[in-house]
């Protein structure tokens, strides 16, 4: 599970600057009239940091701090880790703090959500994903956001379906070949936490004959020419190392390493 859910952080860490604008209006309810970056060392000591901290103008003129959590586990001691980073946050601004845990599991969430003590009273908002309108993330003109679909309630509608909606949008939005690629490749792993990868291999080779005319290079199996062909027109307009080349198009370093060496004569 540990390294499926840094694949998981990898694909938010991503998509992150796309996605937030649209989760803190339609999935926060925040309506912002502006948003300003703030550093995430809230505590040098702390082992993990924010996922998200932003100072918060919204269109009312309040101001405050606004967190938001990812969270793959349900995990109980959440509401203590959340505790701390209001009191720091707090003290460290000196601005009221909103803070929101979107709970990434297709079950429902059990962590507590507020701590009652006779000296405390703290509570966090709790947002599961899976109880979202998948809609709400499929009108989307950002493909970042697109992927996010398939992570939310499809409303009992045929998952096959559903799935074929989110890659013919994904198509639709993308600009590039490549970035295509990269978000149906991120498509593939988020399935994975919905049990639907098979699903979306049966949607894949159903819509091959539609997509071999668009973007032939991605839906045929054995992709390992046109992969080669992308890697080596990198290799030679850009200045990118193997390692960038390889996290753009998804392939290991070995592989973008290997076109290398057949461009420079070393292999046959």
């Amino acid at each position: 599970m540990g390294k499926q859910a840094g694949q998981y952080d990898k694909i938010f860490r991503e998509n992150l600057e796309a996605i937030i604008p649209s989760l803190i209006q339609n999935v926060l309810g925040i309506e912002a009239a502006s948003t300003e970056e703030l550093p995430d060392d809230v505590q040098h000591t702390k082992e993990r940091k924010p996922d998200v901290l932003k100072r918060v103008t919204d269109v009312q003129g309040n101001t405050f701090v606004l967190q938001i959590e990812f969270q793959l586990a349900d995990e109980s001691q959440m509401v203590y880790r959340m505790a701390e980073y209001y009191v720091m946050l707090s003290r460290k601004y000196a601005l009221p703090v909103e803070q929101f845990v979107i709970f990434l599991g297709s079950s429902k969430p059990t962590m507590p959500v507020r701590l009652t003590h006779r000296r405390m009273q703290f509570e966090f908002s709790l947002i599961s994903f899976a109880q979202l309108d998948y809609r709400l993330f499929l009108r989307s003109e950002r493909p970042e956001e697109v992927v996010l679909a398939v992570l939310a309630d499809f409303h009992g509608n045929n998952a096959i379906d559903v799935l074929t909606q989110i890659v013919q949008r994904i198509s639709e939005t993308t600009e590039s070949d490549l970035s295509l690629k990269r978000h149906i490749n991120q498509l593939r792993i988020l399935t994975q936490l919905r049990n639907l990868d098979i699903n979306l291999t049966t949607v894949m080779d159903s819509i091959a004959s539609f997509f071999k005319e668009e973007k032939d290079f991605l839906y045929i199996r054995g992709q390992e020419r046109t992969e080669a062909k992308i890697i080596s027109n990198l290799l030679t307009n850009t200045d990118f190392s193997a390692e960038k080349i390889a996290d753009l198009t998804g392939v290991p370093v070995e592989f973008v390493r290997t076109v290398q060496r057949k461009q420079s004569g070393e292999v046959d």
